[in-house]
């Protein structure tokens, strides 16, 4: 069993400041990063027409990314964007370390490009082609996730399809962190030159290749038992089946029994309806998503917007002036340019608790002060659960 990942590798995702969507697991972003390094080094040594060996590559990584970088990690890289180097193994490349022969083979990196892609008749790797390569590099990487979560909303109960070009966000359940490293590609490697010059060497060469063949003969039915990623998920391990069985709004499942039924009868009905809500959640576009934020803020911004009507003691309030009570009162929820937005969206939704009225040229906003403010927040948590807000 190898060793388990730190907590901010593992819970990397968790902790980004950022809108929730269609994020990369840690491992992921650092490969990326270290391909995005590859390619500013191998660039400004192929733009130069000099030979680009591992050693060069590997050395400068190292030094921009203060990472280890190795062979495995460029096998990734050919992995998830084989078209992005052509690799080989040549003889006779000319080397600045002490320790290197001239003789060795050594393994080279050339950057496929285009025809097009040409500076005085010669290939040439231009700063707007690199940032395309890593845009590519990364949508492939963004790719390589949606294949594991796909087998992911198929071992759901009860199985949930997408279309991923409407994919905006991962399932709430699936760890993106937990996704497998990528394979490693085959790397060339340097042809065996040896030759067999006395009887001992030989019998040493073929007892070695005796004990490969049982090794890899050993090694076949373990092989064949590994499960596919399309059918296995262990993005669902340790949920609880209660958890499973809950409804959109976080209750259990509590429906009468009805005469000759069981009590498990309405759990497909409860699942459904989970299904299409988080269906909703995960194809929600970056309008619903600014909605759905303001959405959750209502219920704490309505106690606060009761309280600026109860102090100034005034029956309607300008927009302005609300507006900027409001911010003085509650910087931390809403930045004030948006503060109208809400107020506009608490009028939608409760056009009997808010009021808006346009007089000439001037907005005015009322509330009715009477009115129950319990109800009114258990009427906005409702909304906010319903677009999936909270």
């Amino acid at each position: 069993m190898g060793k388990k990942p730190p907590a901010y590798q593992r819970f990397h995702t968790l902790a980004q400041d950022l809108p929730p969507g269609l994020t990369l697991p840690y491992k992921f972003k650092v490969l990326a990063e270290m391909f995005r390094s590859v390619d500013t080094i191998t660039g400004m040594l192929f733009n130069r027409s000099e030979t680009v060996t591992f050693s060069k590559v590997k050395q400068g990584v190292q030094d921009m990314m203060r990472r280890q970088f190795e062979e495995r990690h460029l096998g990734q890289i050919k992995a998830v964007y084989p078209s992005s180097y052509r690799l080989r193994q040549e003889k006779n490349v000319p080397t600045f370390s002490s320790s290197g022969k001239k003789s060795e083979y050594q393994l080279t990196l050339e950057p496929v490009l285009g025809e097009e892609e040409k500076v005085d008749g010669r290939p040439h790797l231009s700063a707007s082609r690199l940032l395309e390569r890593r845009r590519e590099f990364h949508r492939n990487l963004v790719n390589i996730v949606r294949e594991h979560h796909k087998a992911f909303l198929a071992a759901l109960s009860p199985p949930m399809v997408v279309p991923e070009e409407k994919l905006t966000r991962w399932h709430p359940r699936f760890n993106v962190d937990e996704v497998p490293d990528v394979s490693p590609a085959e790397l060339p490697r340097p042809p065996q030159e040896d030759r067999l010059s006395t009887a001992q060497e030989m019998e040493k060469a073929l007892a070695n290749l005796a004990l490969r063949t049982a090794g890899a003969d050993a090694g076949e039915p373990a092989l064949a038992k590994t499960p596919t990623p399309a059918s296995t998920s262990s993005a669902l391990k340790g949920v609880s089946q209660e958890l499973l069985d809950r409804g959109a709004g976080g209750a259990p499942c509590a429906q009468p029994v009805p005469s000759g039924g069981s009590p498990s009868s309405g759990v497909p009905q409860v699942r459904a309806k989970e299904a299409r809500r988080v269906r909703a959640l995960l194809t929600r576009d970056a309008r619903q998503e600014e909605r759905a934020a303001r959405l959750a803020r209502l219920p704490a911004m309505a106690r606060v917007l009761r309280g600026v009507f109860v102090a100034e003691k005034k029956p309607a309030l300008s927009m302005e002036l609300l507006c900027a009570r409001l911010a003085d009162s509650c910087p931390e929820l809403v930045a004030a340019g948006e503060m109208e937005k809400h107020v506009r969206l608490l009028a939608e939704l409760l056009p009997d608790w808010v009021g808006v009225h346009t007089l000439r040229t001037d907005t005015y906003v009322k509330l009715d002060k009477e009115k129950d403010l319990g109800l009114v927040t258990e009427r906005l948590n409702k909304a906010a659960k319903e677009a999936g807000a909270l």
